[in-house]
């Protein structure tokens, strides 16, 4: 039987990293396996960056240990790790075209001129940049210098690539494809990528598992569909999408028992007011408070009559923004399944490592 720290490229015990009075990673576990595409979710502040720099050794941390390949490399400089960082501000040589940019690395390691020629070739056309190799950084567009960072990284092979916010430069519709992108490129390369961001489309598109964290912990562990369809706490509940919170008398009321609850918008339907629900339901009247036309959805905030507002995903099924707007002040049923009624655990839940 394998030994399965071999299938583990990353791997946090007690993790912990103070500036003075402020801790900004409080006792983080995790594992990291080899060929995964994780992602250190979190709002500014939630120690995802100073996470990352600690597996990069730029940080050294204040306590706990960290393995890469089974190996203890707590105390060694970034050059002793087996990983490359890519960062959100590129960091390209302007003096140097594309070619000698991704091989700078292989220079400083003394790589042989050939055998430097050719791994720069194949890096550059795993990131759809051949024929690119003469052309300057100032010549290329933001979605290609990205790439040339991608590829000056990937060119060393290391074990781990880690990724601090390399998409934040970008435009949205750049950004988008990027994101299709690099997730087929990590595939195709088969290494392990560590993604820091504070998107969290971004996460839910690219990762197959996502860490969200919070005050320097990790609050929850899972693959995008566990973080999304169930998330374990508020905070994951409203950080991770929209979430509708329901609890005190309106949880009473509308789930049938006390406790804090969730719902997503887009798992309720909207009916005529006094329409029964189907067995299975929970429903809720209210009356329609805002309405927000956003072109392939219109969103819905309903005034409950039991008290709290809830906000609705529906299809647009309008031809116009004022047949939309014409909703605004009408009354209304919810109706949603049973099942997709969440409950939330009062406190963060710590994940176990490796999930």
């Amino acid at each position: 039987m394998s030994d399965p720290r071999e299938d583990v490229a990353v791997r946090l015990r007690g993790i912990s990293k103070r500036f003075g009075p402020v801790t900004a990673v409080d006792g983080v576990d995790l594992d990291v396996r080899e060929g995964e595409f994780i992602t250190l979710l979190g709002p500014s502040g939630s120690g995802k960056t100073t996470l990352l720099r600690m597996i990069a050794g730029f940080e050294l941390p204040t306590a706990g240990t960290i393995e890469l390949g089974g190996v203890d490399v707590t105390g060694k400089p970034p050059f002793d790790r087996d990983v490359n960082t890519v960062f959100q501000d590129y960091a390209l040589f302007p003096h140097m075209n594309v070619a000698v940019n991704v091989g700078y690395g292989l220079r400083v390691r003394k790589v042989a001129r050939a055998r430097r020629r050719e791994r720069v070739e194949r890096a550059l056309a795993q990131v759809r940049l051949e024929g690119f190799g003469e052309r300057r950084p100032h010549e290329l567009s933001g979605g290609q210098r990205q790439r040339v960072a991608l590829a000056r990284a990937l060119v060393n092979r290391p074990r781990v690539l880690l990724l601090d916010e390399p998409l934040g430069a970008l435009d949205l519709k750049l950004r988008q494809q990027m994101q299709i992108e690099l997730k087929a490129i990590q595939s195709e390369v088969g290494i392990t990528f560590v993604f820091v961001t504070h998107d969290q489309e971004e996460a839910l598109t690219m990762s197959d598992r996502i860490a969200v964290l919070r005050g320097g912990r990790i609050e929850q562990l899972g693959t995008p569909a566990e973080v999304y369809e169930g998330p374990l706490t508020p905070f994951v509940a409203g950080f991770v999408g929209t979430s509708n919170l329901l609890e005190g008398e309106a949880a009473r009321k509308l789930v049938g028992q006390g406790g804090q609850f969730t719902v997503r918008p887009e798992k309720i339907h909207v009916t005529g007011p006094g329409a029964p629900p189907p067995p299975g339901h929970s429903s809720a009247d209210g009356t329609v408070r805002d309405v927000a036309y956003v072109g392939p959805v219109t969103r819905l905030t309903v005034q409950l009559d039991a008290g709290p507002d809830l906000v609705v995903l529906q299809q647009n099924l309008a031809s116009s923004s004022s047949q939309v707007q014409a909703l605004a002040g009408t009354r209304v049923r919810l109706v949603w399944r049973a099942e997709h009624n969440f409950r939330l655990s009062p406190a963060p839940v710590p994940a176990p490592a490796g999930g």
